[in-house]
């Protein structure tokens, strides 16, 4: 299959791109044809994104069984770097991988809820809680 017609799913993480439960949807997702790319966004003033991308991509890669294009977004508003993302017209759903409700900004800011505007399915992954237990909402549809 040539790489413009590849079924494509937008990965949404930061601080969880590289966590066990994402891998496995990666993994499991890919399984069924599709290929990936990894949005970085609400890199804040100073943060460096370098070292999340050296610990994903290779992750998400394996997961993947083939290369994760990576992109990156400094400011704080995850919504409007997804937005954009999607606009391009790429993809044809999203993952979005959170921190725990409680922890999480994007959470706090309604995020996962907000994506299903996009009118994609949204896949929302969340990761372990501080007890160590994995917390994976139902897919948002």
């Amino acid at each position: 299959m040539e790489a413009h017609n590849q079924r494509r799913i937008l990965v949404v993480a930061h601080r969880t791109a590289a966590t066990p439960l994402l891998l496995g949807e990666v993994r499991r997702r890919a399984s069924e044809g599709f290929s990936f790319e990894l949005l970085v966004p609400d890199i804040e003033a100073g943060e460096d994104p370098k070292a999340t991308l050296e610990l994903a991509l290779p992750l998400l890669e394996e997961a993947a069984g083939g290369h994760v294009e990576a992109m990156t977004e400094r400011g704080t508003d995850p919504w409007g770097a997804l937005c954009r993302a999607v606009e391009t017209g790429k993809y044809e759903e999203v993952i979005i991988s959170t921190l725990p409700l409680g922890v999480s900004r994007w959470i706090e800011r309604d995020l996962p809820s907000r994506a299903r505007k996009l009118k994609l399915p949204v896949t929302v992954v969340t990761a372990a809680s501080r007890s160590g237990q994995y917390m994976a909402p139902p897919a948002i549809r």
